[in-house]
């Protein structure tokens, strides 16, 4: 049984998180197994959108604490290992938002810590009705210190702060109303949804979905006239693809464009 399935249908790359008897817990050997699909995914050009899921009764309850126990053994008090092991899992949170293609968080049960912080890396999330979101490593004397670098940048300033001081759990209709998921379904149309928002995606120009994710994230970090600056020069750029001319073309004839990218 692998620990992260793969399934790949039209264009579309389903990963499916597969240690359900754990939460789906990121561990060593999960962070190990995405952090390769998703560097394989960098440079696949059939693949235009992704989906991110976990079997069993949750989509990620975060780091594996009894590994984080076993890492206090070693000599240093496991600091060497600590520093590792979160660098590795901000690598692949890193890595999927510098993949071409957008990545869909389909979420059901319950996404705390690093699950949670999951979740809002990835471009887009929908999430089953009654899904339980946290940030709620306080609880346990652990501030979620790299889970709100990606928390923070979702929701409010004040929301973030009170999810992480009081360890308490937001549901998905609060979580789409926050920002945190696109919307909350019913999770008997969970799959359905997050399939339908792939497809959508997957059916448009790859060129210029992979031009804007990169530019979307980028501009984001820069002060207004910058952004504008920048952004000018990525449409300059965008203008300049075959496929995006015949884009136009194919609108003002009214017809399907013939796309070969």
């Amino acid at each position: 049984m692998s620990i992260l399935e793969r399934h790949d249908t039209g264009g579309i790359a389903h990963l499916n998180m597969n240690a359900p008897e754990r939460l789906n817990a990121l561990s060593d050997e999960m962070l190990a197994a995405l952090q390769a699909e998703f560097d394989s995914l960098m440079d696949d050009r059939s693949i235009r959108a992704v989906i991110l899921s976990g079997s069993g009764k949750a989509f990620c309850a975060g780091h594996d604490l009894k590994q984080l126990t076993q890492g206090r053994q070693a000599e240093d008090g496991g600091q060497a290992y600590f520093k590792d092991l979160f660098e590795r899992c901000s690598k692949m949170m890193l890595t999927i938002r510098k993949l071409p293609q957008p990545v869909i968080a389909q979420v059901h049960g319950i996404a705390t810590a690093a699950g949670c912080q999951l979740v809002a890396t990835c471009d887009l999330a929908i999430a089953a009705k009654g899904t339980k979101f946290g940030v709620n490593g306080v609880n346990i004397g652990l501030f979620c210190s790299t889970p709100m670098v990606a928390l923070s940048r979702n929701i409010g300033t004040k929301k973030t702060f009170e999810m992480l001081t009081t360890g308490t759990f937001i549901e998905a209709d609060q979580a789409e109303s926050l920002g945190l998921i696109n919307r909350a379904v019913p999770a008997g149309q969970l799959e359905t949804e997050a399939r339908n928002l792939a497809e959508t995606i997957a059916g448009k120009l790859a060129t210029a979905v992979k031009i804007g994710k990169q530019a979307y994230y980028h501009q984001l970090e820069l002060p207004i006239e910058r952004a504008y600056a920048y952004t000018g020069d990525v449409m300059v750029q965008n203008m300049m693809v075959r496929d995006t001319e015949e884009g136009i073309a194919a609108f003002l004839e009214k017809r399907d464009p013939d796309w070969k990218q």
